[in-house]
């Protein structure tokens, strides 16, 4: 079972030390150990660490990329928010 994390739990995970973890439809991401293998760098992934990298994540990559990275990096989902 996959946790469930707060956006704010979220943005707090966006440093080295904190873990650099990053939104991507809904699920959670633990992209810490994955800095620098990825092959664009490890800069895109510290600018978006702590927030929904959604938007920027579709617009260089497939759903290939995702399926292909989500069982070693997916940590959990993002919790939804009572709505008001």
């Amino acid at each position: 079972m996959s946790k469930s994390f707060t956006v704010a739990e979220v943005a707090k995970h966006k440093t080295d030390e904190a873990g650099l973890y990053t939104i991507i439809d809904g699920g959670v991401y633990d992209v810490t150990g994955f800095v620098e293998e990825h092959p664009g760098g490890s800069k895109i992934l510290k600018r978006m660490a702590g927030k929904d990298a959604s938007k920027s994540f579709w617009k260089y990559h497939s759903a290939k990329v995702l399926e292909k990275y989500s069982e070693r990096l997916k940590v959990g989902t993002v919790a939804e928010s009572a709505k008001l």
